[in-house]
C-alpha cells in the first residue's frame, strides 16, 4: 500500500507542473488564427501594442484579446488611446476561423487591402468597426449572413462599389457607419425595425431613395456630400423619430414637408441640394440647428422658424418680409444664428440703432433690400451687400 502511494507521487507532481500550461490553451484553431493575424499585422512607429503578443503565454492575456473559456470572443486590435499610431499591413482571411467572436474592432492606422469574406464565418459577430484605415475593394455581401450583426462601422476607409443589398436585410442592425469612402449605386432598402443611425456622407451615392427603404426607428440620417436626387418629402414624413438630418450636398428635388419641422429635429441640415417649394413649419417647437442652406427653396419664410436657435437659410430664393418674430427672438437672444444672405428678401424690421447681442450672428446682405443694420457675414457671402435691382425685379416678374 504504501508503495502504491509512493508511485503516485511522480504522477501528481506532473500534474501540478503542467496545470498553468493547460489553464492556458486556447481551441487550437483560435491559436492558429492569432498566431496568422499577427504574421500579417504590425505596430506603427511609436506603437508597441503586439509587445504582449508572446505565443509561448496564454493568448488570452493579449493585449486586446478577450476570451471565454477556450474561445476567442472579441477582438480589439491596437491601442485605443487616441492619438496613437495604429497598426500597418492586411487582416489575413484566417479571422474568420474565430467562430466564437462577437466583437472585432480595429482602431485607425494604415491597414490596407480589402475586408476579406471570410468575415462572414463568424456568425455570432455583433460588432465590427475598422474604422479610419485604407480598406479597399467592395464591401463583401457575405457580412449579409451575419445575422446577430447590431453595429457594422467602416467610416473613413476607400471602400468602392455599391452598399450590397444584404447589408438592408440584416435584421438586428442598430448602427451603419459607411460614412467617408467612394461607394455609389443606390442606397439600398433596410428592413430592421431596430435601426437608428444611417451615416453614409462623403461618397458618390446616386439616385433618388424610395419612400419604404428607410425605417421610422430611424434617428439619426446622414446622407450629405453625395449626388442623391428625387424628391425626399415622402420619406420624411415617416421619420417621425429623427433628431438628426443631413441631405447637403444632393440633388433633391421638391418640396420639404411641413410637418418634419414638428419632430424633435435638434440638427437639420439639408444645404446645397435643389429644392423647390416653400418650406412651412406645420406648428412651433425647439429646434437647436436648421441648415437649409444653398437650396432653390422659395417663397415666404414662416415665422414658426422663428423657434430655431441656428438658423441657415441662405443661398436660395426665399421671398417677401423676414418676419418680425425672428428679430424678437434675436434680440432677445433667442436666436443665436440667423443667416439669410443671397436671398430674394425685400425687407426687415429692425432698427439701425438695434443691440444685436454679442453672442448672436445675423447676415443679410445680397438681398432685394438695404440692409438695415451692418452686421459682421461669413467671407463666403462676398463683398456685395445688395443684389441688383434687375434681378430682383426679374424675380418679382
Amino acid at each position: 500500500m504504501r508503495f502504491a502511494s509512493l508511485s503516485l507521487v511522480p504522477v501528481l507532481l506532473l500534474l501540478l507542473r503542467w496545470e498553468p500550461f493547460t489553464e492556458a490553451m486556447i481551441n487550437p484553431v483560435d491559436f492558429l488564427a492569432l498566431q496568422a493575424l499577427r504574421k500579417s499585422l504590425d505596430d506603427l512607429p511609436g506603437s508597441n501594442f503586439f509587445d504582449s503578443w508572446d505565443f509561448t503565454g496564454d493568448p488570452c492575456s493579449f493585449a486586446g484579446v478577450y476570451c471565454d473559456g477556450d474561445n476567442v470572443t472579441a477582438l480589439n486590435l491596437g491601442d485605443p488611446r487616441a492619438g496613437s499610431p495604429g497598426l500597418s499591413g492586411r487582416i489575413d482571411p484566417a479571422i474568420g476561423k474565430l467562430y466564437a467572436l462577437t466583437e472585432l474592432m480595429i482602431v485607425p492606422g494604415r491597414i490596407m487591402g480589402s475586408l476579406p469574406d471570410t468575415i462572414s464565418h463568424s456568425k455570432n459577430l455583433r460588432f465590427l468597426a475598422i474604422t479610419r484605415n485604407f480598406i479597399s475593394g467592395e464591401i463583401p455581401a457575405s457580412l449579409g449572413e451575419l445575422r446577430g450583426l447590431r453595429t457594422l462601422d467602416l467610416s473613413y476607409n476607400q471602400l468602392t462599389g455599391s452598399v450590397p443589398p444584404s447589408i438592408g436585410s440584416l435584421p438586428e442592425l442598430s448602427n451603419l457607419i459607411l460614412c467617408h469612402n467612394h461607394l455609389n449605386g443606390s442606397l439600398p432598402r433596410f428592413f430592421s425595425q431596430t435601426l437608428t443611425r444611417i451615416d453614409l456622407k462623403r461618397n458618390n451615392l446616386t439616385g433618388a431613395i424610395s419612400q419604404t427603404s428607410l425605417p421610422p426607428s430611424l434617428q439619426y440620417l446622414s446622407l450629405g456630400w453625395n449626388q442623391l436626387t428625387g424628391p425626399v418629402n415622402q420619406v420624411l414624413l415617416r421619420l417621425n423619430q429623427l433628431s438628426y438630418l443631413d441631405l447637403s450636398l444632393n440633388r433633391f428635388t421638391g418640396a420639404i414637408p411641413g410637418q418634419i419641422f414638428a419632430f424633435p429635429i435638434t440638427n437639420l441640415q439639408l444645404q446645397r441640394n435643389f429644392f423647390y417649394g416653400v418650406v412651412q413649419p406645420a406648428n412651433e417647437v425647439t429646434i437647436a440647428t436648421v441648415d437649409l442652406s444653398f437650396n432653390r427653396f422659395s417663397g415666404e419664410i414662416s415665422p414658426l422658424l422663428s423657434s430655431v436657435q441656428n438658423l441657415y437659410l441662405n443661398n436660395n430664393r426665399f421671398t417677401g418680409q423676414v418676419p418680425v418674430t425672428f428679430v424678437d427672438r434675436l434680440l432677445a437672444s433667442g436666436i443665436q444664428t440667423l443667416y439669410l444672405q443671397h436671398n430674394f428678401l425685400t425687407g426687415i424690421q429692425i432698427s439701425p440703432a438695434a443691440d444685436i447681442p454679442v453672442s448672436s450672428s445675423l447676415c443679410l446682405q445680397y438681398n432685394c433690400m438695404v440692409p438695415p443694420v451692418q452686421t459682421p457675414c461669413p467671407v463666403k457671402a462676398g463683398p456685395q451687400k445688395t443684389r441688383p435691382t434687375t434681378q430682383c425685379n426679374e424675380w418679382r416678374g
